[in-house]
């Protein structure tokens, strides 16, 4: 399994409605640790992915790279970089 860790940033006002992942094929689940600092939120996202394909479809060609819909202005406040990969080596 394949861990995928991402961090965003919204407004502290409305750090909800920018969630959901667990719709993505391939998805094995979702953790979001929220962070308030002021007027903003920082969220970072570890989702859990079946290793290959899957996860290349979420990612793209280069699974690095941050990937962005269109939309995202309306909620992000900044925009990354990257993302980072990790393979899982123990679970709960």
């Amino acid at each position: 399994m394949i861990a995928r860790i991402w961090h965003g940033v919204t407004a502290a006002v409305k750090p909800d409605e920018y969630l959901d992942y667990r719709a993505a094929e391939g998805n094995r689940g979702v953790y979001v640790l929220r962070r308030i600092e002021a007027d903003r939120a920082h969220s970072l996202t570890v989702s859990f992915w079946e290793p290959g394909a899957n996860t290349v479809k979420l990612a793209g060609p280069d699974p690095e790279k941050a990937r962005y819909c269109p939309g995202d202005e309306k909620f992000l406040l900044d925009f990354e970089a990257g993302v980072e990969h990790y393979e899982v080596v123990a679970e709960p």
